[in-house]
């Protein structure tokens, strides 16, 4: 059975987002998949997770925060000359169910795909646009 290319990662990535699964999320990922985000975002953000169970309780308590997505799209795709990695540009639309005040935030990831599975992501988003519709500034880094 052919393993799934990237684009196919992201597409499956970006569909269990929106439906909140966040099982099949980490499940997306490696056992020792790590993430990290490049700028300190709301509190309670953690700049790194590392595992795959880590990232499905960070996941989890997303996915039941007050943030609702309604569009994550990879706008943009580039392969590099590593087949395993790929940058995507990113972009995500929501609302704030406590506020009502929606957002699109876009991102730039770098993001290690072996054998199917995510082994590494790098995000690097302005968590300014999170601080505007939540009110809650960064935390320190």
């Amino acid at each position: 059975m052919p393993t799934a290319t990237p684009a196919d990662v992201l597409a499956r990535r970006s569909q269990l987002i929106l439906n909140g699964d966040a099982d099949g999320f980490a499940a997306l990922f490696a056992p020792d998949a790590v993430i990290e985000s490049s700028f300190a975002g709301p509190p309670g953000t953690p700049l790194r997770l590392a595992g795959q169970e880590a990232i499905r309780e960070y996941s989890r308590r997303v996915m039941e925060s007050p943030l609702r997505l309604e569009d994550f799209e990879v706008a943009k795709l580039y392969q590099t000359e590593d087949p395993e990695v790929v940058i995507t540009e990113m972009r995500a639309t929501g609302t704030v169910t406590t506020t009502g005040r929606s957002f699109t935030t876009t991102s730039v990831q770098i993001i290690r795909i072996r054998d199917g599975h995510i082994v590494h992501s790098r995000d690097f988003a302005d968590p300014r646009i999170l601080e505007d519709v939540t009110g809650k500034p960064p935390r320190e880094s």
